[in-house]
C-alpha cells in the first residue's frame, strides 16, 4: 500500500487552507487504503459478524459529503445516494456487483461538489440547510466535522485492511 500520491496538510498555513488541507488528506487516505486490491476484497467483511467493507465506507463517505456540503450546506434537496427511509444503513451494505470504479467514481463526485459548494462560503457563513436540531451550521464546523468523520472512518478502515491482506500503513 502507498500514500505517495496522499497530500500532506501544511503546517503553516491559514484557518481555512489547515482544514481544507487535514481534509483533503484524511479524503486520499480512505482512498489509498483501498488501493491495490480487487473488487472482492473491497468486499470483504472485517470480522463476522460486523458486515463493515471498505467499499461501505467509501459509499458511506461519499453519502455523507453530499449532505454536509451540498444538503445541508448549499441547501440543495437531493435524494440520498444509497441509504433509504427503509434501510438507512444501505450505504455501508454492498453485493456481489458493487464495484470499486463505481464506488470510487460516485465518491470522486461527490467530494468534486463538496468542494465546489464550500468555495461558495466563508468559514463563518452560515448553512442554508438545516440540520436535525433546526439550526445551521457555518462551514468552519462542517469542515472540523468531517475531518472527524473520515479520521475515524479510517481508523475502521486500517482494521478492515490489515484483516483482508494484512497490510497496515498510515
Amino acid at each position: 500500500m502507498t500514500f505517495a500520491e496522499r497530500p500532506e496538510p501544511a503546517i503553516d498555513a491559514a484557518e481555512r487552507p489547515m482544514l481544507e488541507g487535514w481534509l483533503d488528506h484524511h479524503r486520499e487516505t480512505l482512498i489509498a487504503k483501498c488501493a491495490g486490491l480487487t473488487d472482492a476484497q473491497l468486499r470483504e467483511a472485517s470480522v463476522p459478524p460486523s458486515a463493515l467493507t471498505l467499499l461501505g465506507l467509501v459509499r458511506h463517505l461519499a453519502e455523507v459529503e453530499r449532505f454536509w456540503f451540498r444538503e445541508i450546506l448549499a441547501g440543495e434537496e437531493l435524494p440520498d445516494l444509497y441509504s433509504t427511509e427503509e434501510d438507512p444503513d444501505a450505504d455501508f451494505k454492498v453485493s456481489e456487483t458493487t464495484t470499486w470504479a463505481e464506488t470510487e467514481a460516485v465518491w470522486r463526485a461527490e467530494t468534486a461538489a463538496a468542494r465546489e459548494s464550500a468555495a461558495a462560503f466563508n468559514l463563518d457563513d452560515f448553512s442554508k440547510g438545516l440540520g436535525s436540531s433546526g439550526k445551521p451550521f457555518n462551514l468552519r464546523w462542517i469542515y472540523t466535522h468531517m475531518i472527524e468523520e473520515y479520521a475515524r472512518h479510517n481508523g475502521h478502515a486500517d482494521l478492515v485492511r490489515e484483516r483482508v491482506d494484512g497490510a497496515t500503513g498510515v
